[in-house]
């Protein structure tokens, strides 16, 4: 029996996984709340999931408490959280509404609810396989945190807004598809993996932390959707600046050689 057998028969490491355990069970009341109609709860559940997720990574790491089990766990509590409790969330708050749509309306209120729960699966699936070689610093295609937090942020702007969710359905059904088109995507996202938790940093960066806070407390919603869909929105942008940049580099070249 080998070492990492011996070390996994002795039990696992607590203090990450306990934050996955949070993520898991955040998402799992997300689809609980959605079922009785609750639905700002719903998004904000999803939300403290995103949360926690974030930061049970960087504390594994913080601590040297990483492991193989906690990164399957991880993936796991990130299907249910971000893959599942979205996509049930928005069909019940949108999709169930296409009854009283053509009946094509409601078949693809499920297809979009699926394609966004394949989306996160294949996303994760990708991420795991190419863990080892793909660059630290970017994402392929948008992240399933980032994605769960931009569909829920908007339902949970109409729900605060008191807008009709019949009336805003189609618009559900086209962020859906298009959140799990941006995360099969090749786009590049930037990962904040390069941010380290215990190195020092300027009382300046702390106070536009604070100030982060506190402009979240005077509107959650609405920052939470803005943001969330600022981020993947970043994605096309950085790779339409990059072709815009090797066309110039290519038309210089090409001006430099006739020369």
């Amino acid at each position: 029996m080998n070492n990492s057998e011996n070390k996994f028969r002795k039990g696992i490491y607590l203090l990450p996984n306990l934050l996955t355990t949070g993520a898991l069970f955040a998402g799992f009341y997300a689809i609980v709340a959605a079922t009785t109609d609750k639905f700002a709860w719903a998004a904000i559940a999803i939300i403290i999931a995103m949360f926690l997720d974030f930061f049970d990574g960087r504390i594994a790491r913080l601590t040297h408490t990483t492991s193989k089990f906690g990164a399957q766990y991880d993936s796991i509590s990130d299907m249910v959280s971000f893959g599942v409790a979205p996509s049930l969330v928005v069909y019940e708050w949108a999709f169930v509404h296409f009854g009283n749509f053509p009946w094509v309306w409601s078949k693809l209120g499920w297809l979009a609810a699926f394609f966004y729960t394949a989306a996160v699966a294949l996303r994760l699936a990708r991420f795991n396989a190419r863990v080892t070689v793909t660059s630290k610093r970017y994402f392929q295609g948008l992240p399933s945190p980032a994605s769960a937090a931009a569909l829920v942020g908007f339902i949970w702007v109409c729900h605060d807004l008191q807008l009709s969710r019949e009336d805003f359905a189609i618009a559900a059904l086209v962020l859906t598809i298009l959140l799990g088109a941006l995360m099969v995507s090749n786009f590049s996202y930037y990962s904040f993996k390069d941010i380290n938790l215990s190195d020092r940093i300027p009382y300046m960066v702390m106070l536009a932390v604070v100030l982060g806070f506190i402009l979240v407390s005077i509107d959650p919603p609405k920052l939470v959707f803005a943001l969330s869909a600022v981020y993947a929105i970043s994605g096309p942008v950085l790779f339409a600046i990059r072709v815009k940049r090797k066309r110039k580099r290519s038309v210089h070249s090409s001006v430099k050689i006739e020369n």
